[in-house]
């Protein structure tokens, strides 16, 4: 039994860039946390990828895109295209 929509958690979203577009309809996305070395006060970035499904092919390298949680699409599919936010020059 489905949950009502009210009860049902929110999904996760991410923006990040995206670094691979050669396989079909799947995309590379790397994501970005900048945070504070806690004992040297350096800010410290922190990368990870996920893979990413993207129906119609839309996204290449280098576009600054959002992505949501969604269920298992293949192996290391978890997440899906939402938007371009800003295209590559």
């Amino acid at each position: 039994m489905e949950k009502a929509p009210e009860t049902r958690p929110r999904r996760k979203t991410r923006v990040g860039t995206v670094v691979s577009n050669k396989m079909d309809k799947s995309i590379v996305v790397q994501i970005v946390r900048i945070q504070r070395h806690p004992v040297y006060q350096r800010v410290v970035r922190q990368f990870s990828r996920l893979m990413a499904h993207d129906q119609d092919n839309v996204a290449g390298i280098g576009d600054k895109v959002r992505v949501m949680e969604t269920r298992p699409l293949s192996k290391n599919k978890r997440w899906r295209l939402i938007e371009v936010i800003e295209k590559a020059q």
